[in-house]
């Protein structure tokens, strides 16, 4: 393990875990930067009062229409469309983010030892099929689920239809990600749940939640699941 990383003493049973989800954004994706400068960018196209990085991070992981109802309550559908519009068309037009180092590396590594793996996002399906594309990772994930195909985190839809699609129990699962609403859904799913302190939310808003182990970055992830008997040494 890297000096820095915590992790809890109780693991799931050794070769019980037969999935492993993701989050995309703040935990595969280094796209931290890219989505705060297009929701800035869509708030100054609608003309409303300036937000600071800290306020716009703190969304990262929702969905966008959630995200729209916690920076500006209270607001009308057609407030709610004029807002995806605008951040959209700036998402669409921007420069791609970059996988975090060690990504490519730990999915190979999941897929040698023949482990399931999703995706769990609060982007939408375009957006996931875009960075997807991008990246070279199309293949890589047997089932993906969209905050535009069911409730937003942290209900547990998404990582529900994700294990019913391929047939795997919540104890068999572990969903990875780098917020709240990540550790909430997978708590709320009753899957095991890491947490990665690479994104939005700090280690110590994590660690509320009790995750099996607290990473620094998603590349000690195949370490962690050595120790945990996940995956043989």
């Amino acid at each position: 393990m890297t000096e820095g990383s915590t992790v809890s003493t109780e693991y799931p049973v050794a070769g019980a875990v037969r999935l492993v989800v993701f989050d995309w954004d703040g935990t595969l994706m280094d796209s931290e930067a890219q989505i705060v400068s297009c929701l800035h960018a869509a708030i100054r196209d609608l003309s409303l009062e300036a937000m600071d990085d800290e306020t716009l991070k703190n969304v990262i992981g929702l969905g966008l229409r959630e995200a729209i109802d916690t920076l500006v309550p209270g607001q009308d559908a057609a407030f709610h469309d004029a807002f995806v519009v605008h951040y959209r068309r700036h998402w669409f037009g921007s420069s791609a983010s970059q996988l975090f180092d060690g990504v490519r590396d730990m999915l190979d590594l999941c897929r040698q030892h023949h482990l399931l793996l999703g995706v769990a996002t609060g982007k939408a399906r375009r957006g996931l099929e875009r960075v997807l594309g991008e990246t070279g990772l199309a293949g890589m994930f047997d089932a993906t689920r969209c905050a535009d195909e069911a409730p937003s985190k942290p209900h547990p839809q998404m990582l529900i239809d994700v294990m019913q699609s391929l047939d795997v129990r919540p104890e068999q699962t572990i969903m990875v990600g780098d917020t709240e609403y990540d550790m909430e859904m997978a708590t709320n799913a009753g899957t095991g749940k890491v947490a990665v302190t690479c994104g939005v939310h700090s280690g110590e808003r994590l660690a509320r939640h009790a995750p099996l182990t607290s990473l620094r970055h998603i590349a000690e992830l195949p370490g962690w699941m050595r120790h945990a008997g996940i995956i043989p040494d």
